[in-house]
């Protein structure tokens, strides 16, 4: 049976830098951003005849892909269309942000075979908008929501932040119940993380942050609520309607693999290879065409690799790992490697056995990024 594969598309660029924003992006340089195109589409064109395994799913990420105007990213589409064999049935996200969605674009979107959207809402409170440095309103996130749907988008998710200065638990639900109330088929609700580099790890002191036992709260209130309104929880910040998981997300977490394109992207090829591009802009506009003068890194996986990579990444999963999978694939017994963490975590209720399949309590939720290190070997 032949294996299929995923592409991700980086697009830097975006109308300004978010407070707690450390991806790689930057402000629209429009002396860059012709020639940024221009290039992408050479590194694309540089696969074309040598993958033949189909693509199943096409994600482009940012910065904010949605700033492109329709030609553009039409440029993008058609070098991605005849370099790579994409399924006709596969999943093909872009990512917006609320501001720069018009009806024009989302229509040349849907015509172009992209069928699910990722919205980076983050909040629904003009105030702590502004606080995060977005450039849109709640307002905004409503006509955007419109325009998508008049359009024909019925698969949308919204990306939500939790944790934030300045929020309360009372807040999170009013955002949560508001969210709802659009009707997304997925829900991305991830906690703050104060990055460093960003303007708000230089000015945490400052910051008034939840305290960490109001944000464990909130984060048990969202399972709560979303479970209510029939969106099930398929992995530790995502949730979605049945059947409306992230094909492309969930194949991250699965170790299926993929190819990133563009500044900074990173690959996990079938032979077990990571690669990561340059994150020198100027560099990768005159080389692009030759992907060995961007690649940045190159990493041979070890079978160690691969064995920490299943384990802290289907953990994360509400699904777990399944232990004939780990034999299937490391021709080992799961027991042998992590036999005594394993036993250790079923021990403190923090891991659960249900036959093949290993998998995070509640419990263990709480304090799944102790339980994820404890998996590695090294």
């Amino acid at each position: 049976m032949q294996q299929s594969m995923m592409l991700y598309v980086h697009i830097p660029f975006c109308i300004q830098k978010c407070a707690y924003c450390d991806f790689l992006s930057f402000p629209t340089a429009e002396k860059y951003k012709q020639a940024y195109i221009k290039a992408l589409c050479a590194e694309i064109e540089t696969w074309k005849g040598k993958e033949s395994d189909p693509v199943s799913s096409v994600f482009i990420g940012g910065g904010t892909p949605s700033i492109l105007l329709p030609d553009e990213l039409g440029e993008i589409l058609e070098a991605l269309q005849t370099s790579f064999h994409i399924e006709k049935n596969a999943e093909q996200t872009i990512e917006v942000n609320p501001g720069t969605v018009t009806a024009e674009k989302a229509y040349f979107w849907r015509q172009e075979g992209i069928n699910r959207i990722s919205m980076g809402v983050q909040a629904l409170d003009n105030d702590l908008l502004k606080t995060l440095g977005r450039i849109h309103t709640k307002e905004q996130v409503i006509e955007s929501w419109e325009l998508l749907s008049i359009a024909g988008f019925q698969n949308i998710s919204f990306d939500l932040m939790m944790g934030l200065p300045g929020q309360t638990l009372s807040m999170w639900d009013e955002t949560l119940h508001q969210a709802l109330a659009l009707h997304p088929r997925h829900l991305s609700c991830y906690s703050l993380i104060l990055e460093e580099g960003t303007p708000f790890f230089e000015k945490q002191a400052q910051l008034d942050l939840p305290d960490e036992e109001t944000e464990r709260q909130m984060y048990w209130h969202t399972c709560r609520l979303l479970s209510e309104a029939g969106m099930q929880q398929y992995e530790i910040s995502n949730f979605s309607q049945p059947s409306y998981e992230s094909r492309h997300n969930t194949g991250y977490w699965r170790r299926k693999p993929y190819i990133g394109l563009g500044l900074g992207a990173s690959s996990l090829l079938k032979e077990q290879v990571r690669i990561k591009n340059t994150s020198d802009m100027e560099l990768y506009i005159r080389h692009s065409a030759d992907r060995e003068a961007i690649c940045e890194e190159r990493q041979i996986l070890t079978l160690q690799d691969q064995m920490e990579e299943f384990m802290f990444l289907g953990l994360r999963c509400t699904r777990g790992v399944k232990k004939s999978d780990f034999l299937r694939l490391f021709g080992c017994s799961i027991d042998t490697v992590y036999g005594k963490n394993i036993s250790k975590y079923l021990q403190y209720g923090l891991l659960q056995q249900e036959g093949d399949i290993i998998h995070l309590t509640e419990r263990g939720m709480d304090v799944a990024n102790q339980v994820f290190a404890d998996f590695l070997l090294n």
